[in-house]
């Protein structure tokens, strides 16, 4: 599963980052390395942008960006 397909309010643990190059380095440089666990925590009425919360702060991505991030979904688990 990717990270734009979190739905609300769940939890996840990040797998892998995909993207080449200047692209991937950014989502890294962000905080969104593997073994990262993020909160999806709202999605913008049209779907794009979405804002995650790790790391103890609030992240906003585009749908596009997030669908190059695998996660792993959580059952419940610590709060971000």
């Amino acid at each position: 599963m990717t990270l734009d397909q979190l739905p609300i309010g769940q939890q996840a643990v990040i797998t892998a980052v995909g993207g080449e190059g200047e692209l991937r380095c950014r989502l890294l440089d962000m905080g969104l390395i593997p073994h990262t666990t993020v909160q999806m925590q709202k999605v913008a009425p049209m779907g794009d942008p979405m804002e995650i919360r790790l790391r103890g702060y609030e992240l906003t991505l585009r749908k596009e960006d997030a669908a190059k991030i695998t996660i792993e979904k959580q059952k419940g688990g610590p709060a971000v």
